[in-house]
């Protein structure tokens, strides 16, 4: 029952963080929308946080706005008078073009109040990566500095590396960021890797299927994790001890007779003796002691082990406001090129979609179990990224739909019917919804896999 508790209590945490998260880019870019609409003097007639089919939640007109909390939480909208939108009133465009309406406004207003929303995102990503970096800085693990090596997945050895292998550089460039190895596997498309193995420099050759392997086998297992010695931080409160005691900074070395000098052993040793009394071998400065204790049915003794950060010599970049600010935009647009190139991976077949997509439960995963405050912004700066990107490609339906058509309107003089604006909507929602309710029978897919 306690496990259950804290589950509930961790998907609760992911919950919060993720409705207020979405709420605050949904509202803003809205707002992207309703904002250049009023300066052009256009009526907004709803203003709505989630999709609100039938009912609303809440909601309360203000002059000639209805304001409204809807209950299906996948966007929000601005129903704006004179457009052809989500909500599909149609009626209103029968009736000759009024003053107010967006449809009665000249091509670049109407333009503006369409991309205005991917603007705000866009903003919004830019002055969240400024206050991160002015207030947190930036701290990261240089490859370099992984002193223990690597702990290769099959993946890794398959390709060349081992056990204990020092990652050095790709393509013959220093990885400053052990943690960001994945990622240039798969976005930068690099053709060597270079790693240093006891006394020498070895190059190896990666495959050119290895950004679809990683994408696909990522979920279980790390391409390759720091070795970290298993070094007690902290013993908890569940710990049952027989014989002798644990103490801060201890060196874990064995299980029964069993090696478990990195942490990886430390957990796949420990399984094996769930349920069960064991003797653990120790060492406490120069020397050996040995805990008689237990491991219960979960696989755990009840100790809190050192992370890599604590263990190896990080880099922490601390930035003035000033600093902040081109440091900022740069994170945000190397953030949003990183994006394209994982959506161009996926088009060029490198990285089946099947093991990219995902709905709500996806996002809400990435959100950690304890509430980050860093962690929350840096993911609500890349969801405002991915969101802007999202909303300016050329689907109907989209910001980018509405925009293409009204850029060919000031291309060509021509305007679109309104009768082609409607069918244009409806295959842009179907193919929209068609999409979410996929990458949502993914995710539930995953979940009893």
């Amino acid at each position: 029952m306690e496990m259950l508790a804290v589950d509930f209590v961790s998907v609760g945490v992911k919950t919060a963080q993720f409705i207020l998260s979405f709420s605050i880019l949904v509202v803003l870019h809205e707002l992207g929308h309703f904002i250049p609409a009023r300066l052009f003097k256009t009526r907004v007639e709803k203003f709505y946080l989630f999709f609100n089919p039938g009912f609303s939640l809440w909601k309360k007109k203000i002059g000639e706005t209805e304001y409204g909390i809807g209950w299906i939480p996948f966007g929000g909208y601005v129903k704006i008078a004179g457009m052809i939108d989500e909500s599909m009133d149609k009626e209103q465009l029968k009736k000759e073009p009024e003053s107010w309406e967006l449809r009665s406004k000249p091509a670049y207003q109407r333009l503006i109040v369409m991309l205005g929303g991917v603007f705000v995102n866009i903003i919004l990503a830019i002055v969240i990566f400024i206050g991160i970096g002015w207030y947190w800085g930036e701290d990261y693990l240089p490859a370099k500095n992984v002193t223990y090596g690597v702990h290769a997945s099959k993946l890794a050895k398959d390709m060349g590396v081992q056990e204990g292998d020092i990652i050095v550089s790709l393509d013959n460039k220093e990885l400053e960021n052990f943690d960001a190895l994945e990622s240039k596997l798969i976005l930068s498309n690099p053709k060597t890797i270079q790693v240093k193995r006891a006394d020498s420099i070895v190059s190896l050759n990666i495959p050119a299927s290895l950004a679809t392997s990683i994408a696909k086998f990522k979920k279980t297992a790390p391409f390759v994790l720091p070795r970290v010695p298993v070094i007690i931080d902290s013993v908890g409160k569940s710990a049952v001890v027989l014989q002798g005691a644990f103490n801060k900074n201890d060196t874990l070395l064995k299980i029964n007779n069993e090696s478990v000098q990195y942490q990886y052993e430390f957990i796949e040793v420990k399984q094996k003796y769930a349920d069960s009394i064991v003797m653990i071998t120790a060492k406490r400065g120069e020397d050996t002691v040995y805990i008689k204790t237990l491991i219960n049915g979960s696989g755990q003794l009840g100790l809190f082990v050192k992370l890599p950060y604590a263990l190896f010599t990080t880099v922490h970049k601390e930035f003035t406001f000033l600093q902040a600010i081109p440091e900022g935009t740069k994170r945000c647009f190397t953030t949003l090129d990183n994006y394209f190139q994982g959506i161009k991976q996926i088009f060029s077949g490198k990285v089946n979609p099947n093991d990219s997509l995902g709905s709500l439960i996806s996002i809400g995963n990435t959100f950690p179990s304890s509430w980050d405050w860093e962690r929350f912004w840096t993911l609500t700066a890349i969801f405002s990224i991915i969101l802007a990107f999202m909303n300016v490609l050329p689907i109907p339906a989209l910001d980018g739909g509405h925009a293409l058509f009204i850029i060919v309107e000031m291309i060509t003089g021509k305007k679109p019917s309104d009768k082609f604006m409607e069918y244009a909507q409806i295959v842009g929602m179907m193919l929209m919804f068609g999409l979410m309710l996929y990458a949502l029978g993914l995710d539930f897919w995953r979940l009893f896999k």
